[in-house]
């Protein structure tokens, strides 16, 4: 079966010709993970084609995602890209910005670092954040719309509510919830907030990502705990809105490249169709 990594990443040296802006780097990692590797290790796992996320280590800026667009046109047949942007801008700048990113054809969308404070790079984690919904930024998802792009958000589930609202004003932009809303021990899959993707689910544009399994877990592989998640994501938003990935290398502490995507063979509540949508066919019908 086709497997598509809707979650990973890779940057380069810090050099003068495209310095880091932070250091935020993975647990016990000093250096880059070049996409030359990436490709390598996903052969290794047996995996067809990956999407980069951008992280903070080349900051927002207009070269902010200088390092994936180097990346897809090395590989065009193996990644694709997600960008960042400014988003602190007059109107006109926005929708550039957006054109900017979106103008190759394999880059995506933009990511939105929803659970962290408004800010040139990430900051200080803020589960109640509302940034992403402010006012201010509708020309952004506007032209995102006009662009036939995604929106992917890295939000917690405090942030569900306020993401579902954000999908009702902007209704032909897919919204991407990365990691499963970065559940953790304090986050019970019965009870709110966790359980506010149920009314999320009702808007046709929201989407999950089903991945950094191996963090959410704690346990080791195949991670049968996440059940409790993965289960009620499979009722309310069918297969059909669910993509795998991986979030590697950042898991490179917690587990392998190929386990970070082979549990679901493991899981026996996921049929055959599950699979194939959790592998690539959503990835195929809403982005590829």
């Amino acid at each position: 079966m086709r497997l598509v990594d809707t979650h990973t990443h890779a940057w380069g040296m810090d050099t003068d010709d495209l310095p880091w802006y932070s250091a935020d780097l993975p647990p016990e990692w000093s250096g880059p993970y070049q996409h030359e590797t990436l490709v390598s290790d996903m052969a290794d796992a047996d995996v067809d084609e990956g999407v980069l996320l951008p992280t903070s280590i080349y900051g927002r800026g207009e070269r902010a995602n200088e390092y994936t667009l180097r990346a897809v046109e090395a590989h065009p047949d193996r990644l694709w890209g997600v960008g960042v942007a400014e988003y602190d801008a007059d109107e006109d700048t926005l929708r550039e910005n957006v054109r900017r990113v979106t103008g190759h054809e394999r880059m995506l969308g933009l990511r939105f670092h929803a659970c962290f404070e408004y800010g040139p790079t990430p900051g200080d984690l803020d589960p109640t954040g509302d940034w992403v919904a402010a006012e201010g930024l509708d020309p952004l998802y506007d032209e995102l719309a006009a662009q036939e792009a995604a929106a992917f958000v890295l939000a917690k589930p405090d942030q569900l509510s306020m993401l579902a609202s954000l999908a009702d004003r902007h209704p032909d932009v897919p919204f991407v919830v990365e990691h499963m809303g970065f559940p953790d021990e304090d986050t019970s899959p019965s009870e709110s907030p966790w359980t506010d993707f149920a009314a999320l689910a009702e808007r046709d544009n929201a989407y999950v990502k089903v991945s950094s399994i191996p963090r959410t877990s704690g346990q080791p592989w195949p991670y049968e705990n996440v059940e409790s998640y993965v289960r009620p994501l499979l009722e309310w938003f069918g297969p059909e809105r669910l993509l795998l990935g991986s979030d590697y290398p950042w898991l490179d502490d917690w587990a392998t490249y190929r386990e970070c995507l082979t549990w679901p063979e493991q899981a026996d509540y996921l049929s055959a169709r599950d699979l194939s949508y959790l592998s690539y066919r959503t990835f195929d019908d809403l982005l590829g």
